[in-house]
């Protein structure tokens, strides 16, 4: 049977948020890396594909999110999701409301949602503005953000910047309405013109709400957390089973690593938590761009310690730290460095017998999963929201835990080992 729900992710760690939810709500599901050559894998009820497109130019997002539906399209999914990020990550160029819209126009759809909520992350969307936590986006951490400052919290103002299309809202009271109220909300805005309508949401019943109204809409466009009202659509059609172990892995037996790149606050936390109980080896990207060979020094710091336990590599800092290291190298060099170094780093680790890996921050992520040539993720439960543990496809399968910066509980570097099959 063909898979039910094709999803293009901007970047890694998100398309693994994404396929965790999934997972969750019963559908097995299948993360592959990039733009797949390969036919869609069996048994799999949903496909992410997870491309590295947050922050490239908007004709490179475009050109890639449109490869990706194409071969979503003849693996024969049936509905369509742009996946980005909780916090709405993006620029006034984009790359949100770009490949919305160009997605938009291959599906000849004339109408979409925008939904980033996710609540269990602390991300509500009210009025159009978007919370994180108890503060306004523009208010959070997000501002100071290395490649995408977040410095509006209005999302209709945000994505209209992005977009030819006009952009509208679903108020509050349209979503605690339920389903008939938000298809009713849906048909005005389209009669007044909308393309692109954001939806607001502050809890899970309100985003299972939003999914149902959307059964039948070809695309959908947010975070992770509006898939959850999906699978029951395929459910209520015969098309979904009932109560299956979707999130079923194998046990993987092996050495243990974290390696961490992402400098936002939660994962700021969640270094610092985790040097109390392991040791660990900070990267510098100053040493790193004179030329000393940090990776060969990280993994012979690593070599005598794996064994006893999980080792983390960092580059994770302050962002006054960041600003320096960027007012000396340049934003984009200083990013390039640190990923392909830890990047390095974490396949010679592989290399030493590591197989069960956390990799902490979108953008490493991708990095490493690339060089390490990983082709896909079968997407087992979750550790926290948002993040679940992943087995590779292929011949070498290692476990890995791909999360996004910004989620997770302060121990979660530590928790993570226990909920290994």
């Amino acid at each position: 049977m063909a898979p039910l729900l094709g999803s293009i992710a901007d970047d890694f760690t998100g398309a693994t948020d994404l396929a965790g939810v999934l997972v969750k709500h019963g559908m097995r599901t299948v993360q592959m890396i990039g733009v797949p050559r390969l036919p869609p894998p069996a048994s799999s009820d949903a496909i992410v594909v997870a491309l590295k497109t947050r922050t490239v130019p908007p004709r490179d997002a475009v050109e890639a999110s449109l490869r990706a539906l194409r071969w979503l399209r003849d693996a024969g999914c049936r509905q369509f999701f742009f996946k980005y990020c909780s916090t709405f990550d993006s620029n006034d160029r984009g790359n949100i409301g770009p490949v919305a819209e160009a997605l938009m126009d291959a599906l000849e759809t004339d109408f979409t949602i925008a939904c980033p909520a996710f609540p269990a992350n602390g991300r509500a969307v009210f009025r159009g503005y978007l919370f994180v936590g108890d503060v306004l986006l523009h208010e959070s951490g997000m501002r100071h953000h290395p490649l995408t400052p977040m410095t509006d919290a209005n999302l209709v103002r945000v994505l209209q910047r992005q977009s030819t299309r006009r952009v509208g809202l679903v108020r509050f009271e349209s979503v605690r309405g339920g389903e008939a109220e938000i298809r009713r909300a849906f048909a005005n805005a389209r009669s007044d013109g909308v393309g692109v309508a954001i939806v607001d949401a502050t809890s899970d019943s309100d985003l299972m709400a939003i999914g149902a109204a959307c059964r039948d809409l070809p695309l959908l466009t947010g975070g992770s957390g509006v898939a959850m009202g999906l699978p029951v659509n395929f459910r209520s059609q015969g098309l979904l089973a009932r109560d299956q172990p979707a999130g079923r892995l194998p046990r993987i037996e092996g050495l243990e690593a974290v390696v961490s790149g992402s400098c936002s606050p939660a994962t700021e936390r969640q270094v610092a938590h985790m040097r109390n109980f392991a040791p660990a080896f900070q990267i510098d990207p100053l040493r790193v761009a004179s030329g000393a060979d940090v990776v060969a020094e990280a993994v012979d710091w690593a070599s005598g310690r794996l064994g006893s336990g999980p080792v983390l590599v960092y580059s994770t800092t302050d962002p006054s730290t960041v600003k320096k290291v960027q007012d000396e190298l340049g934003a984009e060099r200083a990013g390039a460095l640190v990923e392909s170094t830890l990047a390095a780093i974490a396949c010679r680790l592989v290399d030493a017998g590591v197989r069960r890996l956390i990799v902490a921050g979108g953008e490493t992520a991708g990095a490493v999963v690339g060089m390490l040539r990983v082709e896909g993720l079968r997407i087992g439960d979750e550790i926290d929201p948002g993040v679940p543990w992943t087995v590779s496809l292929g011949e070498r399968p290692l476990a890995l835990a791909l999360k996004s910066g910004n989620f997770g509980t302060d121990d979660f570097f530590l928790k993570a080992w226990s909920r290994l099959p």
